[in-house]
């Protein structure tokens, strides 16, 4: 049997060439643009309202928690960084930074920093706030009843990339970043994990995202940090996204801020501070892992609208009653409760005809399209298709007709399905593309040498080296274009030799290129 041709929806495909298919999926899905400032883009009404969604659930488990939201300055004084060292040498290279209040006129109709008006000392563009909020935690934190204090912001931050693509790596990203201070290191620790336990669910659970949560070498620790922890997820090119992190802080920036607190016997003790967050760089993940030939597709817990009506409007005397016949199908689904919370539903009502608007939404991601003709509303029927089974077998695109009813009846059973086959689909992928059985650094470079344009990931066993022996490694493996990604909790135990140090192996570890 012949397999017929379907003509795509955009221009380029993931297999031909998946960097500029991700461009084109941002470009086409009017997520976002170019700003005219390098590095930094505009976010448009699709791509934020993304962004709310995954706002709203992550906030909610933030705050189930017992986490208080707060919000501290943009800029920060230079002399808090220097107070810590490690810290400020892991950011120093990306940081923007204020030194004059003022501008004035050169004299040739430009405008120039006015040399009087040089600070007295210079202001960093907040890179992450771990400095600035330890100087408020130092003043808020007294006594251990005081303890766990546990906050977070939403903000902005700057870093100021070399190489920037949107989303995933801009000079100015979204972001949650929750800073807490605890009696001891067990409360410390329990709360790190807790916050990797929270993305691991958020991504599984709301964004359909496979990802696997474990702890990060020691030379891809968050400056300053004694552990930190991510989850990490495959993309369709099978190169790996550090999807979030937690960070385990010990007492080193407690020291720094001085954050301290009166024990219960009256001595004075060191907090035990962690740091946590997610970006905008999860809705690159969602295009990557979700995206196809067509354009995006939105796990419905994250989509803005979940079902949008199309009426096929005529410019003519049907139109009034085919719009009655909508507004009546939009109220009915909007009432209905689909994945715990309210539908979501758009009527677009916009000139044009429905066909160009479907592929608007196709290209955007929406979960269910439906398309209303006169026929349809004199007969009480809805015809539609759901964006992860665009197609039939003949190449045409899936429309199902049923009756009103029948669709009410069957809609947030739909949705929890599309929720359902899109984590399956990725999950399925990834794990296609785990590779095991590599056993020496000869096979680990001729597997990534081999003529496989999206090689996936390595699961190898290593003896987690440190200091000089680990640096090797790295080197190793940087040469190869490839990194460490993390070593995955509750990790069945190991045996054999490390392939890089031939000493005994501790544990298992994913070896991958990376965003």
């Amino acid at each position: 049997m012949n397999t017929p041709k379907i003509k795509h929806a955009l221009s380029v495909t993931r297999a031909d060439d998946f960097a500029q298919w991700y461009q084109e999926v941002i470009s086409e899905a009017e997520m976002a643009e170019e700003s005219g400032v390098r590095g930094c883009m505009v976010i448009k009404p699709w791509g934020y309202g993304i962004w709310e969604r995954i706002q709203h659930l992550v906030d909610a488990r933030i705050k189930a928690a017992g986490v208080q939201n707060c919000y501290f300055p943009l800029f920060i004084p230079l002399s808090y960084f220097a107070k810590e060292a490690e810290h400020v040498d892991g950011f120093a290279k990306e940081m923007a930074v204020v030194t004059h209040h003022r501008l004035i006129q050169d004299g040739k109709g430009g405008l120039v920093p006015d040399p009087e008006a040089k600070l007295e000392e210079p202001l960093i563009v907040r890179p992450t706030s771990e400095t600035v909020i330890g100087q408020a935690m130092s003043r808020w934190v007294q006594s251990w009843r005081d303890l766990p204090l546990l906050t977070n912001q939403w903000a902005n931050v700057v870093r100021w990339e070399m190489r920037t693509r949107m989303f995933l790596r801009t000079s100015e990203f979204l972001w949650q970043e929750g800073h807490t201070a605890h009696a001891d290191r067990d409360d410390a620790m329990a709360e790190t994990l807790r916050a990797l336990e929270m993305y691991r669910s958020h991504a599984e659970d709301d964004l359909a995202m496979p990802v696997i949560a474990g702890e990060k070498p020691e030379n891809e620790r968050f400056p300053g940090a004694v552990a930190t922890y991510s989850i990490e997820a495959m993309m369709q090119d099978g190169k790996a996204l550090q999807a979030g992190t937690s960070h385990y802080l010990g007492t080193g920036f407690a020291e720094a801020a001085g954050i301290k607190y009166q024990d219960k016997e009256g001595g004075q003790q060191l907090c035990h501070t962690t740091s946590w967050g997610v970006s905008t760089r999860l809705i690159g993940g969602v295009i990557m892992t979700h995206g196809d030939d067509d354009g995006l597709r939105v796990p419905p817990r994250i989509a803005p609208h979940q079902v949008v009506i199309l009426p096929m409007l005529r410019d003519d005397d049907g139109d009034e009653a085919l719009l009655a016949y909508c507004e009546d199908l939009r109220a009915a689904l909007a009432s209905q409760w689909a994945l715990g919370e309210p539908i979501r539903v758009l009527l677009d009502k916009r000139a044009g005809k429905a066909t160009a608007k479907r592929w608007g939404w196709v290209k955007k991601g929406v979960p269910l399209i439906l398309e209303i003709g006169g026929r349809d509303a004199a007969g009480g029927q809805v015809s539609a298709v759901r964006r992860d089974r665009l197609y039939r077998e003949d190449g045409k695109v899936n429309f199902v007709g049923q009756s009103r009813e029948d669709f009410l009846a069957a809609a947030a059973a739909e949705l929890e399905d599309i929720q359902r086959e899109l984590h399956a689909e990725a999950t399925a992928r990834r794990d296609a593309q785990i590779h095991r059985g590599v056993t020496d650094l000869a096979g680990l470079e001729a597997f990534f040498s081999a003529d496989q344009r999206y090689p996936g990931w390595v699961e190898v066993v290593w003896s987690r080296p440190t200091g000089e022996a680990l640096e090797a490694v790295v080197a190793k493996l940087k040469a190869l274009k490839l990194t460490i990604r993390n070593t995955p909790m509750g990790g069945e135990p190991v045996s054999g030799t490390c392939l890089f140090t031939g000493q005994p192996a501790v544990e298992r570890i994913y070896v991958a290129r990376a965003y």
